[in-house]
């Protein structure tokens, strides 16, 4: 049917609105789409070049060279080694087990070591290398490289890793470090980018662990050009990591090594320590066991072995190592009473071989005494009733207070591991500690180095220091940090009478030189060099009345565990101290016969500063002394590296 006129013209306007409606909707869309292109060309052009820039940019860490550790002359004790490495980073290839198996075709690599790679490859982020394996041969090392078309993932690195030339004389002073694992992330909070380096090292132990941050340095940075593959082809920039630095111990490797030396086959510790500035200049703990094993990671059988042993050489007996002192005390209980003035200085008391406090008896170490004693006497022959008597007048609040102002009691803050603090018990400490009141037998026990007191070889060193300058000696074990030597300021002096201090090194002198002292068969033939000290013998075990009436057991009749530790604390030379020495043989037995001849020979090593000749010993002595030195395996120590201000040399 034929549409009439107006229909038409009706039907044009609609045409007409919809092809407007729609060309408006087109030419919108076209604007947005145009105003879209100019802002991701134009506007946003450079953000999106460095995102283009970044999937063919690279950045690395550089790791730092760890700063080395010297002896007090220059040698070296801690340096560091090239390592051969290839590491893995999983982002790169697409087929980690068949790369893998391609690498163990190429290096020797053991099985377990691959899996624990995979495994550790898989727990981190792709983009995160992990070492796959490590201490490479030249030859390995190369097989890897020219081969690394065909391992996608693979990158041989030369890295470097700590070494300990002087093994095990200094695992107790200079640790060790080891790889960064998760417990050390935990447990530090460390949250330096170099910590996720292939191989990185860091402190675990001792002044490794200690100087940290020091030793370590600051990471460079390393922009690369990678291909599609992964592969680096061109370096773009470098940012040069900073070294870390250089460190100087007070240690002396060639007495250190005599020391070590000279207590094998003991559980022992030995500290020798100059008392004008405090330098440690040996600080020895036997056994010791070979820190390189631990730049790696310990197997678990070694580990167990060190564990196991019953002489303890994991622990770092002189600053971790807690004893009662015994007689080595007994210059604190003298001094308090002579401070407090509750005994005069010409004072005798006479040692039947025991004192009474209600119904029991303390006995002396000598069963049936020593008579009458004087101060210089009983240090001398280390009588226990003339202290079981003085230290009831002065109390164990006085004691404890003289106890503390020479070092005993006290932390002394050192870069090492596991420092103690000691105890020096008071009516407060047991109060709160057992819930018990103090008593007089308490005090009797203490005053001779028994019962609750505990000191280390650290702080006997330090108390010896003390009473050899009168001075509040604090210990040192840092001489250099990258080259600038630290001097100490001298040590402010003791508020303590001198003439009682007098007093006590006329007794010390006495212990190694009076034909009575106990320690006279350590004597010293050159009366320059004379030794002052004390010796001490600390129980672990308690003597029954009855032991007592039939005979204590000889201690070389009891089991070794069972047997008294051995003690000996000095200086010399007597009329000018330098050195002070602190030594204990666990189990040893009596302090005479097995401590003192070690700080005889360690004080004497100190003085001359080579193995001390035959003209130092008594001359019935000499021929077993002669012998014992010439069994002494002792390393040969290089030629010094310090200018005559102590610096390192370059």
């Amino acid at each position: 049917m034929k549409r009439s006129e107006k229909e038409a013209e009706e039907s044009a306007r609609k045409v007409t609105r919809r092809a407007m409606i729609l060309g408006g909707t087109m030419l919108a869309t076209g604007g947005i789409l145009a105003a879209r292109m100019r802002y991701l060309q134009v506007e946003r052009a450079s953000d999106f070049r460095l995102l283009a820039e970044d999937n063919r940019i690279g950045i690395e860490h550089l790791q730092p060279p760890r700063g080395l550790i010297f002896d007090r002359m220059g040698r070296i004790l801690a340096d560091n080694e090239q390592n051969y490495a290839v590491v893995m980073k999983r982002e790169d290839t697409d087929d980690l087990d068949g790369v893998l198996e391609r690498l163990s075709r190429l290096i020797n690599i053991d099985m377990d070591e691959l899996a624990e790679a995979r495994e550790a490859i898989l727990a981190r982020y792709p983009h995160v290398k992990v070492t796959v394996a490590d201490r490479l041969s030249w030859e390995e090392f190369s097989a890897v490289a020219v081969n690394a078309p065909s391992l996608p993932g693979i990158t041989p690195e030369v890295s470097l890793s700590r070494i300990y030339p002087l093994g095990a004389d200094f695992v107790h002073v200079v640790g060790y470090v080891g790889p960064v694992s998760d417990y050390y992330l935990e447990t530090t909070g460390d949250t330096d980018p170099i910590l996720q380096t292939p191989g990185f090292q860091v402190g675990r132990y001792a002044v490794e662990a200690g100087l940290e941050q020091d030793l370590r340095g600051e990471a460079g940075t390393l922009w690369v050009e990678k291909n599609s593959l992964g592969r680096v082809m061109r370096e773009l920039d470098r940012q040069d990591p900073t070294p870390g630095q250089d460190l100087q111990l007070t240690i002396d490797a060639g007495l250190q090594n005599y020391a070590q030396v000279r207590m094998a086959g003991e559980s022992a510790s030995a500290i020798v320590m100059d008392v004008e500035t405090g330098d440690l200049v040996a600080l020895a703990s036997s056994p010791s066991y070979d820190p390189n094993l631990f730049v790696r990671g310990i197997s678990q059988a070694d580990y167990t072995t060190l564990l196991e042993d019953e002489f303890r050489p994991l622990a770092s007996k002189t600053v971790q190592g807690l004893y009662p002192p015994g007689s080595t005390f007994k210059m604190m209980t003298a001094l308090a009473a002579l401070e407090a003035g509750v005994i005069e200085p010409d004072e005798t008391i006479t040692c039947n071989g025991f004192v009474e406090l209600g119904t029991r008896r303390f006995h002396c170490w000598r069963r049936g005494g020593h008579g009458r004693m004087n101060l210089e006497d009983s240090l001398s022959q280390s009588c226990d009733v003339f202290y079981y008597d003085i230290s009831q007048r002065v109390g164990i609040e006085g004691i404890a207070a003289m106890s503390h102002k020479f070092g005993l009691g006290e932390r002394h803050e050192l870069p090492l591991s596991g420092i103690a603090s000691g105890l020096i018990p008071t009516r407060e400490w047991k109060r709160a500690n057992r819930n018990e009141d103090w008593l007089i037998g308490d005090t009797l026990n203490v005053s001779i180095g028994q019962g609750f007191v505990l000191a280390s070889p650290m702080q006997l060193a330090v108390m010896t220091s003390r009473i050899a300058t009168g001075r509040a000696v604090e210990p040192r074990l840092v001489r250099s940090l990258n080259g600038r030597v630290e001097r100490p300021a001298p040590a402010e002096p003791l508020d303590v009478n001198p003439e009682h201090l007098e007093m006590i090194r006329r007794g010390m002198w006495s212990v190694s030189n009076a034909r009575r002292g106990t320690a006279y068969g350590s004597r010293v033939a050159d009366e320059e060099l004379q030794i002052a000290g004390k010796t001490g013998t600390s129980q672990v075990r308690n003597i029954t009345a009855a032991e007592r009436a039939t005979g204590v057991t000889r201690n070389e009749d009891l089991p070794w565990d069972r047997r008294d530790h051995a003690l000996f604390v000095g200086y010399a030379p007597a009329d000018n101290p330098r050195y002070a020495v602190s030594v204990v043989v666990e189990h040893g037995g009596g302090g005479s016969t097995a401590a003192a001849p070690i700080a005889r020979d360690l004080l004497l090593r100190a003085l001359h500063g080579e193995v001390p000749p035959l003209s130092s010993y008594p001359i019935n002595q000499r021929r077993a002394i002669e012998e014992r030195h010439d069994n002494m395996e002792l390393i040969p120590i290089s030629p010094t590296g310090t200018d005559e201000n102590g610096s390192i040399q370059a």
